[in-house]
């Protein structure tokens, strides 16, 4: 079944808070919370086939955007060749996700599709934010839910194939000079990503040298951000922002006080829940279908 909107109006908050999606998804994000906990981004796991699968599928999209340059145009932001950009993907990510998928389970690809495509930003706005990273995750999830990623494939899933959506993601809002979408500007947590920070801060679990007031010193960022998610999201603030990092990322800075990682991933989690999954401009674009549903979890 084709994934469609469902929550239109800010009472059905409640339906998606009780829904099956909803415990699907919190669900695959905390375990790979917990998969990944104290781990680099550079240690050793299992690649699968549907892993380089999803690499490839990753390197086409990177590959367009060296194909379709910005055009000039006299705004600054939101550059027009993004939805050229995009276009192509609409067109071609049925097949895309066919080529992900196991032989046996190409009949879910036009509806794991759907989750792919709104995970780039909106063509009409030209902006990206925590919703569209929400549809990358739930891309996965589904990939998860039909089998074509396994368990034994968890730190793969976060190292490899979301760590190149990243860098994917930072490219497009880069080239295109993407809009935050619903940015809530100094107060908010970053820009565009939210994710990261939060299986960023697990991988710091129980660190035997490197603390969370560590992560605003430029060295230690320089020094270590490829072993970890949370130093590459510095890193990306740093060269994109200027000025005082207290003041372009006060909520970053504020978390720098937290003791300790565990802390630090606990109340980020919780943040996620208010500031993302229970927010009706995030939840109201998300789609249900069979895999991800809008019915009640069965008690």
């Amino acid at each position: 079944m084709v994934p469609k909107k469902e929550i239109s109006m800010v009472p059905d908050m409640g339906k998606w808070k009780r829904s099956q999606a909803y415990a699907d998804y919190m669900g695959f994000i905390l375990t790979l919370n917990e998969g990944i906990k104290g781990k680099k981004l550079t240690c050793e796991y299992k690649v699968s086939e549907t892993v380089e699968k999803l690499l490839d599928l990753l390197g086409t999209l990177d590959r367009w955007i060296n194909e379709t340059p910005p055009v000039d145009q006299p705004s600054r932001f939101g550059n027009k060749a993004y939805r050229t950009w995009y276009s192509k993907l609409d067109q071609e990510a049925e097949a895309l996700v066919s080529g992900v998928l196991p032989a046996g389970i190409c009949a879910a690809a036009p509806e794991i599709a759907v989750y792919l495509k709104e995970s780039v930003g909106n063509s009409t706005r030209i902006d990206y934010g925590t919703g569209h990273e929400a549809a990358f995750a739930a891309f996965l999830c589904c990939l998860c839910k039909v089998g074509a990623l396994r368990v034994d494939d968890q730190l793969a899933i976060v190292f490899k194939v979301f760590n190149r959506y990243l860098e994917v993601m930072r490219k497009l809002q880069r080239t295109y000079r993407m809009e935050p979408a619903g940015s809530q500007g100094v107060w908010g947590l970053d820009d565009f990503q939210f994710l990261p920070f939060i299986w960023g801060s697990s991988q710091f679990v129980d660190h035997p040298t490197l603390e969370p007031r560590h992560f605003i010193d430029e060295k230690v960022v320089n020094e270590h951000h490829q072993d970890y998610m949370f130093l590459e999201c510095i890193k990306f603030i740093n060269e994109m922002k200027t000025g005082p990092f207290a003041e372009h990322s006060n909520q970053l800075w504020n978390i720098s006080a937290v003791p300790s990682w565990s802390k630090v991933n606990q109340g980020l989690i919780r943040m996620y829940k208010a500031e993302c999954l229970e927010k009706f401009p995030v939840i109201q674009h998300f789609k249900f279908g069979s895999l991800l549903s809008i019915q009640p979890t069965k008690p």
